[in-house]
């Protein structure tokens, strides 16, 4: 009998995920067209980007972050760019309360939702780890639970218009390397959450689809102030990269890996080197 339920499970996890997430080959803007859209981190870098590209696909646009005059400035341009309707929530994603009236707001707002897309951030460093686990605390609370918060909210009305889980994620998520430990933690929790639930989704049969993107070095002010000084190479081009996510999600894709991430092999060779790399012998260590 276990045998038979190793061999039987499996298949019919295969045969649940070609039923339910299978997606359209080409992706159409007319997926767009009238969808009721929530993109955190909108003030600035990819959700900005991203909230310009569903205005100008027609869709419903709700966007949040923490500078409200920003948040206006977007929410004009995105009525400019033809959203069928455009508004914004500001706040802390450090207060899952916060996060989860965003999506309220939706619900208040259009009755419904059909895309989710999880883009914020919280500030961190770019160095060696200097042993601040309050800064992990916090960092968790806008890098992971706060997404988890709000899933659970928009749930039962993404259940209903059988909708889509946009998860914006990092290659720090993907490879650990050195600098970036509590950033890298809270990648990796999203990771393993979210790729979770999406197998209990199938299992349970929601047909509500998450899209897991993997993004390397992209040319937001943000990511150019953290990292630029270490790493020597061209960035890609945020404006493709929010589109690329958009296009992933509207396709149900399970994991999408942005574009023309040139650094992302190397880093991912260079976490492999250090995963296998033996320990330093005590007092031999590097010190910052």
């Amino acid at each position: 009998m276990g045998l038979l339920l190793k061999v039987i499970l499996p298949l019919m996890g295969l045969g649940l995920a070609v039923y339910f997430y299978s997606a359209p080959e080409n992706f159409n803007e007319e997926m767009l067209r009238g969808k009721r859209v929530i993109v955190t981190g909108a003030s600035s870098g990819i959700g900005e980007q991203m909230a310009y590209h569903l205005a100008r696909m027609g869709a419903h646009v709700l966007v949040t972050a923490r500078t409200e005059a920003k948040l206006q400035k977007v929410v004009e341009r995105c009525r400019e760019l033809g959203a069928a309707s455009a508004r914004f929530v500001s706040g802390s994603m450090e207060d899952t309360a916060f996060a989860e009236e965003v999506v309220k707001e939706a619900e208040n707002t259009w009755g419904g939702l059909d895309m989710l897309i999880l883009n914020h951030i919280g500030h961190s460093y770019f160095n060696y780890f200097d042993g601040d686990v309050d800064h992990i605390r916090k960092l968790l609370e806008t890098n992971f639970l706060s997404y988890v918060a709000m899933t659970v909210t928009a749930l039962p009305m993404l259940k209903e218009s059988e909708g889509n889980i946009v998860v914006v994620s990092s290659v720090a998520g993907k490879a650990p390397g050195p600098f970036a430990a509590p950033y890298s933690a809270t990648k990796f929790a999203l990771d393993g959450f979210f790729s979770s639930l999406r197998h209990e989704f199938i299992i349970e049969n929601v047909n509500v689809s998450i899209t897991l993107c993997i993004l390397g070095y992209i040319d937001t002010d943000n990511a150019m102030q953290a990292v630029s000084h270490a790493i020597k190479v061209a960035p890609s081009p945020k404006e493709e990269c929010a589109l690329e996510i958009i296009r992933s999600g509207a396709l149900r894709q399970h994991e999408q890996h942005a574009v023309g991430c040139r650094w992302v092999p190397r880093v991912a060779r260079w976490g492999e080197a250090a995963r296998l790399a033996p320990p330093c012998p005590p007092g031999e260590g590097t010190q910052a």
